[in-house]
């Protein structure tokens, strides 16, 4: 079982990822943070294998975030998720220590699913 951390600021969006993950036998969520400070505590505590993090949050971003984590445990694979996707983005959130950048919009399951596998793999 392969442990998730999802990290997003709309309860909606956690409470759907985490029935998304929990439909793959595979997946299990570990838990859930709302804000970057929060994912930093619940993967310290949690040590999960992948964290979903969402890049626009309150308290911290994700890409600060996403810093500190892979700082502390390079081994996380972090997802980066976001609603406004780019280049840019995509620049700095593999320069911040996240292996792949997700849209919130696009096709979200297929290529979120790809990303986790990618990962796994």
């Amino acid at each position: 079982m392969h442990k998730i951390l999802i990290v997003d600021d709309s309860p909606m969006i956690r409470r759907s990822l985490r029935s998304w993950i929990e439909a793959d036998s595979a997946l299990e969520v570990c838990g859930e943070a709302e804000n970057g400070k929060d994912a930093i505590e619940k993967a310290d505590q949690l040590h999960p294998e992948i964290i979903i993090l969402d890049f626009q949050m309150p308290v911290m971003n994700g890409l600060e975030a996403a810093r500190q984590i892979t700082r502390r445990t390079p081994s996380t694979a972090i997802i980066m998720f976001t609603l406004h996707p780019s280049q840019a983005l995509l620049q700095a959130a593999l320069q911040a220590g996240a292996r792949d950048v997700v849209s919130k919009t696009d096709r979200l399951t297929e290529h979120l699913s790809s990303a986790i596998h990618q990962v796994l793999n």
